[in-house]
């Protein structure tokens, strides 16, 4: 049984704490995997980087900033849904490798996860992540980077290139999902790692998060 830890301020654990835990059945044919991202394969962002981390960074300091960025924590088992029966529709569902939430560590880390795992390299695009600009103002201001800032409502999914157009366009329909985009591809080398194509037509790695940018908040 998979476990998590929380973090309380000293002298708030002295009340009644209920765990919970969900348990359902993996659909047939449903084989979504770090280790299945494929050569070809288009990397599809639900929606907008950083809010969450962004938003508990400016609520912690002193910053004093006004701003209207609030956190994306959302549920997404609707979208997650609509998502697989779309792939059913177009293809298959073997059409649709990988989902993972970019939780701590960011969109950064998480693929460089998959990479990793997956040995292939993913190619995103600077000007193909969506960022919202009170999000870059905050991220400059504090000296952080949005992909690897958390998010807590998003997901990253790695579809074939014949069903990503598709389920872009099924998540666009949903509303945690009405700012999906593709914003890159698998590509074989370098085998692991994560590279961006940057808005001066240039290409930086993309390297794993190292040590806490956001302190654990959840």
């Amino acid at each position: 049984m998979p476990g998590d830890t929380k973090v309380v301020q000293r002298g708030s654990a002295d009340k009644i704490f209920i765990n919970t835990s969900g348990i359902g059945v993996i659909e047939s044919g449903v084989r979504v995997s770090a280790t299945r991202a494929r050569v070809g394969d288009k990397v599809i962002l639900s929606g907008h980087i950083g809010d969450h981390g962004t938003t508990i960074m400016i609520a912690r300091g002193e910053l004093e900033l006004e701003t209207d960025i609030e956190s994306d924590t959302a549920p997404l088992n609707t979208l997650v849904r609509e998502m697989l029966d779309e792939a059913v529709r177009v293809a298959d569902m073997d059409s649709l490798h990988c989902l993972r939430d970019p939780t701590r560590g960011g969109v950064a880390t998480t693929l460089n996860e998959i990479a990793l795992a997956s040995e292939v390299c993913i190619e995103i695009q600077e000007d193909l992540i969506p960022v919202r600009e009170e999000v870059k103002g905050a991220c400059e201001i504090l000296g952080l980077d949005p992909l690897y800032v958390a998010n807590e409502g998003k997901l990253i999914a790695l579809a074939s290139p014949g069903v990503a157009e598709s389920l872009v366009a099924r998540m666009k329909e949903n509303p945690y999902g009405r700012h999906a985009c593709i914003i890159g591809e698998v590509k074989a080398e370098p085998r692991g790692i994560v590279a961006m194509r940057t808005g001066f037509g240039g290409t930086r790695i993309v390297d794993m998060l190292v040590g806490e940018q956001l302190p654990r908040i959840c």
